[in-house]
């Protein structure tokens, strides 16, 4: 899959679940997340504060990141529950996380080498669609309370949200769609040329 270099005035690719590439100890490592959303040309990146790639990141002050399509749901699957940790911690252990040598290869993922961030062998993935490569910057807020109306709740669980039920808006560069096919409605940004939001 061929990639081109573009520049977008905006980074709103939507709340999916992207693929981290970071690297350990000069070996390439990849993980996904449970999310991103964008802001700007900034990510907000959903990774636990303990997991492997969040120590990767903070140690190196980059990464890359790697947008899959819906086509590659076996490949982010196959990364699942795995970690390049051998000793795997007991918090991820009693989840059926398992060491992985080579999750690329498990994941059916070619890693290629950044041509950006530093060092080079922070890797990104030929197979996907999207690269992105992105320096740390960090704001964090811990969520304290959460409020929900009581038709979201999963029945016979005090503090489940019912997934079938919770049909959340997806902005996709300035559009809405939602969990069904199409757009629920338009979007008034998606009236604003994109060119404008460049800084």
């Amino acid at each position: 899959m061929g990639h081109s270099v573009i520049s977008p005035a905006i980074f709103y690719w939507g709340i999916g679940r992207p693929c981290d590439n970071s690297q350990r100890r000069r070996k390439p490592n990849i993980a996904p997340m449970s999310s991103a959303w964008w802001l700007g040309n900034r990510a907000v990146l959903g990774l636990g504060r303990s997991s492997q790639t969040t120590a990767n990141i903070i140690r190196s002050r980059q990464c890359v990141l790697n947008l899959p399509s819906d086509d590659m749901v076996q490949s982010v699957n196959a990364l699942a529950r795995t970690t390049g940790t051998k000793d795997v911690p007991a918090f991820n252990a009693e989840r059926g996380y398992r060491y992985e040598k080579d999750k690329f290869g498990i994941a059916g993922l070619t890693p290629v080498s950044a041509n950006l961030v530093q060092p080079p062998w922070d890797p990104g993935v030929s197979d996907g669609p999207v690269e992105l490569q992105g320096c740390l910057v960090a704001i964090e807020v811990k969520i304290v309370k959460t409020h929900v109306v009581d038709e979201l709740r999963l029945p016979g669980y005090a503090n489940r949200i019912d997934p079938d039920k919770w049909k959340p808006i997806i902005m996709s560069f300035q559009n809405f769609y939602g969990l069904k096919d199409g757009k629920p409605a338009d979007s008034t940004l998606a009236k604003i040329d994109e060119e404008s939001y460049r800084v």
